[in-house]
């Protein structure tokens, strides 16, 4: 086992009572020193969303916040601006998951997959993910996204392909993990309504079902992590400590069982809340102004400004 963070092994799973606010910030600031294996990446700017057409420059400036701290960057389409991503990153020495957006939008699926083999061909894409929880919206049938994954492997078949979705999907679709090459799974006990403190066991039960189903396959985490305001979900609390916590032992974990993961996410992205309440908007570990959120006591100070506004 490597002892990148030997020692704070001892701390993994553990509640952190003991430990004060400055302490844990400390871990948190150590741990993305020495860089997380990825993160969910989206370079979208304040009043973007999905159908914004991004910018090389946004990228940069985006990258260039995180790209100290972490090794992959996991991106979510090759279209609107999005597939400009992997070769900017593979400049910053970053390896690259390439995400594939599909759902019900048939024509826009082919210029997705078009541009997705494209860049893999040209040596942008580590790893090439093929949808992201078609399955779990009801946006594609099983052999519709069966049919997408085998023509993208077909096409490049010397760069690994997967499929993104919740963890329990790879169950429910074996064909799905039978013809993938690497399972992608998410994994969100706070969507699941598990307390913070068991959120820990409860992830490590959701990766042991998806490497279940992987049958000797390889698994990333593909997303995990935990908001820090917002409304709860059932036992599960948005909070900064909570959301602190989460990341510190996911990555003793990760690091301990030497599991790959993309964090969720890099920055705050206010559209999220159409979809998923005043919560969606708080899941970075940036805010949406490229602050680091979880390793100064300045930045503890300026989100305990946010909840308090939000909160009168």
């Amino acid at each position: 086992m490597s002892k990148k963070y030997n020692k704070y092994m001892s701390l993994a799973g553990v509640c952190f009572e003991q430990l004060n606010k400055t302490a844990l910030q400390t871990i948190a600031s150590d741990i993305l020193a020495q860089k997380i294996h990825g993160i969910a990446f989206s370079p979208y700017l304040e009043g973007q969303g999905p159908g914004s057409q991004i910018s090389e420059s946004q990228i940069h400036q985006r990258l260039q916040i995180i790209k100290a701290n972490i090794n992959w960057i996991r991106s979510f389409s090759c279209t609107e601006g999005n597939e400009l991503i992997p070769k900017i990153a593979k400049s910053y020495g970053l390896k690259t998951m390439v995400g594939v957006w599909l759902d019900d939008d048939l024509e826009n699926n082919e210029i997705e997959i078009e541009n997705a083999i494209k860049l893999a061909k040209d040596g942008y894409a580590d790893i090439l993910a093929v949808g992201n929880e078609v399955l779990l919206r009801e946006d594609l049938t099983e052999e519709q996204l069966l049919d997408y994954i085998t023509r993208v492997k077909a096409a490049v078949p010397n760069v690994e392909v997967g499929y993104v979705d919740a963890y329990y999907e790879f169950e429910d679709h074996p064909r799905v993990a039978e013809l993938c090459d690497v399972i992608l799974a998410n994994c969100y006990p706070f969507w699941e309504g598990c307390p913070a403190d068991y959120s820990l066991l409860y992830m490590k039960d959701m990766y042991r079902r998806v490497l279940k189903a992987a049958k000797g396959k390889k698994v990333i985490i593909t997303e995990t992590g935990w908001p820090n305001i917002g409304t709860a979900e059932r036992g599960a609390v948005p909070s900064y400590d909570n959301a602190m916590k989460y990341f510190i032992n996911t990555y003793l974990w990760a690091e301990e069982d030497n599991i790959d993961i993309f964090y969720f996410s890099s920055f705050d992205e206010t559209w999220k809340v159409k979809d998923e309440g005043d919560v969606g908007a708080y899941w970075g570990l940036w805010n949406k102004d490229g602050q680091l959120k979880y390793g100064t006591i300045a930045n503890k100070q300026q989100t305990d400004i946010k909840e308090q506004e939000l909160n009168q």
